[in-house]
């Protein structure tokens, strides 16, 4: 385990550039299974979720080879699910997503029960009531999923609940499986884009990407990808939009997604945040709308209604946290409604140790009382990775020597993220505990 030690309190100047983005990177990767042959990824984020997939998938027999940000893996020979690496399986829900990408490919296996962040009960129901449509069937023992896959049949689907795992292990499902599916109400976020726009690259027949009706015709056999490369991350974006905000900086932050900032873009401008759309573009893979933002220091105004995610195209989900740095720094009162988990909410708790003025309404509400002066302290990083890094956030912002314990969390989901904030003028300092 690694500790931060945050003199905070710096303006931060020149420019914070997005990775690629985590949640598209561990799909895509366990969909390489899907192919029995070569795929070579380029631009895959180098963070520690990547890292457990890919001991996974190496577990179970795939040939690995890792140059930096490019990995190609070859899934040709027969795979071995009885070597299944427990301890990172157990340690990341996006193993979750071989329940889609061996749904052809493997007919009985065991897969062991995930973590991830702890956000109180993620049920898999969601996953099970489409996967058993197709032909899937998943019975949940104590510590495994016992999984028994029998002839799929493509289906018209009615998605029990629009989550972006849920959606991306029936449209892996139904890339392979015998006739049309038709998926309703299914996620249209980024990572479920990227996904697809992967396995059209390998041949897959999919209509309807970024849209929540996707029609799906089924094929025998999916080709090599010569080359895929990933998204940027819109939520690495809101991440450094963030940091810039709360610490009163002026940072241009480079690589950002538009299509799924936006929103959150208009959020901020209705607060009083000045800012620039600057160098539009295409994503190296042709499939995004690209662009750099400068935030500039500006007074801020509590907003007039709540704020709350859903499923895209609303605020993402995962980008909701980071409004709650920035409130504080607003003047007046915000409501911040996080329905979708259980207890994530309470997560907001942990910026009172830093002097903010948050008040838990519920287990899915605060009030944030804005214009705090943030205070330094020492903190263990909490169990849920965007809290985690909004501890940070408000520590850099805290004028004094702030440390963080335990950053794993973090580390699961940022590249070399201490590394850009000290270029850009922070001061953190790595030390081992």
């Amino acid at each position: 385990m690694s500790k931060l030690i945050i003199n905070g309190g710096k303006k931060l100047k020149g420019s914070l550039e997005v990775q690629t983005a985590k949640n598209s990177a561990v799909a895509i990767l366990c969909a390489s299974v899907m192919v029995q042959g070569k795929v070579l990824l380029k631009d895959v984020p180098q963070i520690e979720e990547v890292n457990r997939i890919l001991e996974l998938l190496s577990s179970i027999g795939v040939k690995i080879k890792k140059q930096g940000s490019t990995i190609e893996l070859d899934s040709s020979e027969k795979l071995n699910l009885e070597n299944i690496d427990k301890v990172a399986c157990e340690k990341i829900r996006s193993s979750l997503l071989l329940l889609g990408a061996l749904a052809k490919r493997e007919k009985e296996y065991k897969l062991y029960k995930s973590g991830g962040c702890k956000l109180g009960e993620r049920t898999v129901r969601p996953h099970l009531y489409a996967l058993q449509k197709l032909g899937v069937e998943v019975i949940s023992k104590f510590r495994y999923y016992e999984v028994k896959n029998k002839s799929l049949t493509g289906q018209e689907i009615v998605m029990y609940e629009s989550g972006d795992t849920t959606t991306e292990n029936a449209v892996m499902t139904a890339i392979l499986a015998h006739g049309k599916t038709i998926l309703k109400m299914a996620s249209s976020n980024y990572m479920v884009q990227d996904l697809c726009y992967f396995l059209q690259t390998a041949g897959a027949k999919i209509k309807g990407i970024g849209t929540t009706t996707l029609e799906i015709e089924g094929i025998n056999k999916l080709k090599s990808v010569k080359k895929y490369e990933i998204m940027p991350d819109p939520i690495v974006a809101m991440t450094f939009l963030s940091v810039a905000i709360t610490t009163k900086s002026n940072l241009t932050i480079k690589n950002c997604p538009l299509d799924f900032l936006e929103l959150e873009l208009v959020k901020l401008e209705m607060m009083g945040q000045k800012f620039k759309i600057k160098n539009k573009r295409k994503s190296k893979n042709g499939r995004f709308n690209i662009v750099d933002i400068e935030i500039f220091p500006s007074v801020l105004s509590a907003l007039p209604d709540k704020i709350y995610g859903r499923p895209f195209p609303g605020l993402n989900i995962d980008n909701l946290p980071f409004f709650v740095p920035i409130l504080t720094q607003a003047k007046g009162r915000s409501l911040v409604h996080d329905w979708i988990y259980e207890n994530r909410a309470v997560y907001y708790l942990e910026l009172q140790k830093l002097g903010a003025n948050i008040t838990l309404l519920d287990p899915h509400r605060v009030w944030v009382e804005g214009l705090t002066k943030f205070l330094p302290n020492e903190i263990m990083c909490p169990a849920s990775l965007r809290p985690a890094v909004n501890v940070l956030i408000g520590m850099l912002a805290a004028k004094g020597r702030s440390v963080l314990r335990n950053t794993y969390m973090i580390d699961r989901g940022y590249e070399n993220l201490y590394e850009k904030l000290n270029k850009a003028g922070a001061d953190i300092e790595v030390v081992s505990d």
